[in-house]
This record gives C-alpha cells, structure tokens and sequence, in this order.
C-alpha cells in the first residue's frame, strides 16, 4: 500500500479495520486525467460504475486489500475517507 495517497483519516480508520477482505472504507477517489481503458476497467471491479474517463473522482466503499491494490496505480493521485457531515447548530450533531 501506498501510504503517501492516503489522508491522515483514512489511516487512522484503516487502524481499526478488522477484516481486511470485507468492504468498509467509504473513500473519494481522486485521479489523473485523463484515466485510460484499463483504469477504467479496474474501478468497474471495484464496483464503480459511474466511470468515465471524464470523470477524476470516484466515489467507493472498499475493503484494506482493494484500498492497497489502488494505491499502488499511478494514476491514482491521492484516496480520502468520506465523512458523515453534520448542520451546524443542530440537535442532531
């Protein structure tokens, strides 16, 4: 795995994964333009379907195997952990 592309939340949230086959980690996917046939291809096994070689992030839920595998593309910039966003001044917060 290529630690360099991950944020710092990701690594931490990689810390307390405890099976590393099962699909957890809800990450953006940020890219180099413009993404070729068989980048494309990789991010269809990933389950993203919504690829195309307009597109430079991705949005996926992946598990630590698949998360190491990406990291080590080169056209793969850089992954960051999705977070829950909450309003302000809410009583759900």
């Amino acid at each position: 795995m290529n630690y360099q592309k991950l944020d710092p939340s990701l690594l931490m949230a990689l810390n307390q994964v405890e099976e590393p086959n099962l699909p957890q980690l809800v990450v953006f996917i940020h890219t180099q333009q413009p993404l070729e046939a068989s980048a494309l291809d990789m991010l269809a096994n990933l389950g993203i379907s919504d690829n195309t070689s307009q597109k430079d992030v991705f949005t996926a839920t992946l598990s630590t195997v698949s998360l190491s595998q990406l990291t080590e593309q080169s056209w793969v910039k850089y992954v960051k952990l999705s977070q829950k966003l909450h309003l302000r001044n809410s009583p759900f917060a």
